[in-house]
């Protein structure tokens, strides 16, 4: 390995002018001139500039790629994903001609794996849209709901993140999180100003939902691909107290996506449910994405959602619900006309166990967890 080029540079790094701070291992180099022998002596001065000069170039990258995710990121969000949402959706309602409808259902079928045989009707051509095959209802008993747990998937899909809610931070992914406070809003549901959000941190905002001393706070999310069931089911037996729209973005929420983009879920149109169940808190929430054209709600039919209205940024919309909503398990809760994802935050016993494991496929009905 050649550190220098010529008996002048020698003498120098000699004396402790280190010229090249590159070492790799503590053999004798040969120069253009006399032999240098690396000394421990010699070591102790060049490694530590080796390591800071590693470090650096590390920074230096890693701030490049993190300036360049981050306008990548801010151009995505300035795209026009809710008029393409919105197009979409027309074209979803637009209705086919019989003729068509067997072979455009059946390609789209055969490109997300849907599983035809488990619809209530099976015939490509009763349907007379798009939207009415995503929002297609399954057979009786196609799903059974399991009995012997407390929590049950909402949805067919894909588990993304669960776990323990840590001082008001949430996993969208392993790595990448969003904050309890922005995904939910001020808790005004319970008699908090809207204001009082402003001058709390997340680990506050958390304490601040008045949890059981034996409870913890936790969360799962599930997110529905174009080719799974479009309708959504309660997970448990509760009661819906508060609904809270927020009219954000439509980014998609790919798992890709959710990797890429920090606080992904905040940014997004969503509807919180938010009520008790039998341990305290339980929140259930339908999350928009591109492409889903609306989210609808079976018990609130004042839900408007994707509109061409444009509102300021963290805008939302409350509903009181004076008389309680009694939603037991299993009962149709809502429907997206797309594939989207379904978010629970939940009060639970500490030491809940979860029946999961991310990354992993999921029905309506199977088992999510249950109390230790």
């Amino acid at each position: 390995m050649v550190l220098s080029k010529s008996p002048r540079d020698c003498e120098r790094l000699r004396k402790g002018d280190v010229l090249v701070p590159i070492m790799r291992s503590p053999r004798p180099h040969v120069l253009d001139g006399p032999t240098l022998k690396v000394t421990p002596q010699l070591r102790r001065k060049i490694l530590p500039w080796r390591k800071r000069l590693v470090r650096l170039c590390c920074l230096q990258r890693s701030g490049r790629r993190r300036g360049k995710a981050k306008s990548c990121v801010n151009l995505y969000r300035k795209m026009p994903l809710k008029a393409i949402s919105r197009l979409w959706g027309r074209f979803n309602q637009m209705e086919l001609p019989v003729f068509l409808r067997r072979p455009l259902l059946s390609l789209y079928i055969w490109m997300f794996g849907c599983k035809l045989d488990e619809a209530e009707i099976e015939d490509l051509r009763h349907y007379r849209n798009l939207g009415e095959f995503f929002r297609r209802q399954l057979k009786p008993h196609v799903r059974p709901i399991d009995d012997d747990h407390m929590l049950t998937s909402p949805a067919d899909g894909k588990i993304l993140y669960y776990g323990q809610v840590d001082n008001g931070i949430l996993e969208q992914v392993k790595g990448v999180t969003y904050s309890l406070r922005g995904f939910l809003g001020p808790q005004t549901w319970h008699g908090a100003q809207a204001s009082d959000i402003n001058h709390m941190s997340d680990a506050e905002y958390q304490k601040q939902l008045g949890l059981h001393p034996d409870n913890e706070l936790y969360h799962c999310i599930i997110y529905l691909a174009p080719g799974d069931y479009h309708r959504f089911h309660s997970p448990t037996h509760w009661t819906v107290n508060h609904r809270r729209h927020f009219p954000g973005e439509l980014l998609s929420v790919n798992p890709g996506i959710a990797r890429w983009i920090q606080g992904l879920f905040n940014f997004n149109e969503r509807a919180v449910y938010t009520g008790k169940w039998e341990h305290g808190f339980f929140s259930m929430c339908a999350v928009g994405a591109t492409n889903v054209g609306s989210i609808k709600i079976y018990c609130d039919e004042d839900l408007e959602t994707n509109t061409h209205v444009k509102h300021p940024e963290h805008t939302y919309f409350d509903r009181a619900f004076p008389d309680p909503v009694d939603v037991p398990k299993g009962a149709m809760f809502g429907e997206f006309n797309l594939g989207s994802t379904i978010v629970l935050i939940f009060e639970a016993p500490r030491g809940f166990d979860f029946k999961i494991k991310e990354g992993q496929k999921i029905k309506f009905g199977e088992p999510l967890g249950t109390s230790p």
